[in-house]
């Protein structure tokens, strides 16, 4: 039978908004760290002579990595004072990011992605604590704030990756996000909260725990079920429209595909939005319209990609509906225990990133296989299976 924790706001205190602030903007840094070489892949490609395929896999380990951190590095946020874990895996994550700058090879490149993909799983510890000191009444606001930060990474990453590659090239690029990360490591330690949390388990013993929260906990697997689903379908389209805007007919520079992400920066709002009305209404409603409105642009999308217009229209309407959804959906996976969140967190987030990597590796693929419309395709019936699950679920508040 399945035993699902109470909510106990009690232990929750309300994070002042400057600091949610910060950790948003850590939030949105951290994560960008995966995505700047995207826009660049033909240029990072022709520089280490290798295919754009090849090149393409080579950039999904850094979702890859975010797994492993999100198992191993996350769950520490609910042990120690956030201040000290989170500022160290900053200052990893830009030895990583300058690492990656000096590969002379698409394998060592993978290597290095995947260790900046651990190190940035950064913004999902930064959820967890947003999640365990904001009360109960303000925790889907507050966490939309944050995700808000993380969604503007991923789009920002590819933004400012595109203008910077084509500016000072790829390898100059990741080594101004790197040291941007040891600037924001030392905010870290000023202004995040110094509060340990309230786990009551040891570390090995959590992390044992986790493959069996699923079995436990309905709210999580359903969570991480829908939330793999459009994930999927997200990355599949942002590595699509690299690939397939960087080859002929086009031949878009790096710096034009990243500013199709601009669109994107758009939807951000909807993070906002979609965090206090689930405050109001519950998560299943904002789920299900998030769905339904990305499911729609994805479909359009298969056939404006020659036309800037509609097509940014529709990116816009894409990731605004997604991020409307993961906001909605994570919420509930952050109530299932609010005093020590980030274990559930770190569950549901591998999952997530699961589907976020299959859909990055076939995004790449796939335009080759079967074309930009066939893409999109794909990507619209992963959403949609994403809202049958959630239509099957019982609503949850």
């Amino acid at each position: 039978m399945t035993t699902e924790l109470a909510d106990n706001s009690t232990s929750a205190t309300d994070l002042r908004a400057p600091v949610v602030l910060f950790m948003a903007i850590a939030a949105a840094l951290g994560t960008a760290a995966i995505y700047p070489l995207q826009p660049a892949i033909a240029d990072v490609a022709g520089s280490l002579g290798s295919s754009t395929a090849a090149v393409g896999l080579a950039l999904a380990c850094g979702p890859a990595g975010y797994l492993i951190g999100l198992g191993l590095l996350v769950p520490l946020v609910d042990r120690y004072p956030p201040r000290y874990v989170l500022a160290a895996q900053f200052v990893a994550l830009a030895a990583s990011i300058g690492a990656t700058a000096a590969v002379p090879n698409a394998w060592l490149l993978g290597l290095c992605v995947l260790l900046s993909g651990l190190c940035s799983s950064v913004g999902a510890g930064l959820s967890s604590v947003a999640g365990r000191l904001s009360s109960a009444r303000r925790r889907a606001t507050v966490l939309g704030t944050v995700t808000a930060g993380i969604s503007a990474g991923i789009l920002a990453g590819r933004i400012l990756g595109g203008w910077l590659a084509d500016t000072v090239g790829w390898r100059g690029m990741l080594l101004t996000f790197g040291a941007a990360c040891l600037v924001v490591a030392g905010g870290a330690l000023l202004l995040l909260p110094g509060v340990s949390g309230g786990a009551r388990s040891g570390y090995l013993a959590t992390l044992r725990s986790m493959p069996g929260l699923f079995r436990r906990f309905t709210t999580l697997r359903l969570a991480a079920a829908r939330g793999a689903t459009w994930f999927f379908a997200f990355c599949a389209i942002w590595a699509a429209i690299a690939v397939a805007l960087s080859g002929p007919p086009y031949h878009y520079s790096a710096e034009r595909i990243g500013l199709y992400a601009l669109a994107g920066l758009a939807g951000i709002l909807a993070t906002r939005i979609a965090g206090a009305q689930t405050d109001r209404l519950g998560a299943r409603p904002v789920i299900l319209a998030g769905l339904a409105l990305a499911g729609i642009a994805a479909t359009v999308m298969g056939l404006v990609l020659g036309e800037p217009g509609p097509m940014l229209v529709c990116l816009a309407l894409f990731d605004g509906g997604l991020f409307a959804a993961q906001v909605a959906n994570q919420s509930t996976v952050l109530a299932i225990d609010p005093r020590a969140p980030a274990r559930f967190n770190s569950a549901y987030m591998i999952v997530y990133f699961v589907g976020g990597s299959l859909g990055t590796a076939f995004g790449a693929a796939a335009v080759s296989w079967i074309g930009w419309t066939g893409t999109t395709v794909v990507a619209a019936a992963a959403i949609a299976l994403g809202a049958a699950v959630t239509l099957a679920s019982k609503p949850v508040r």
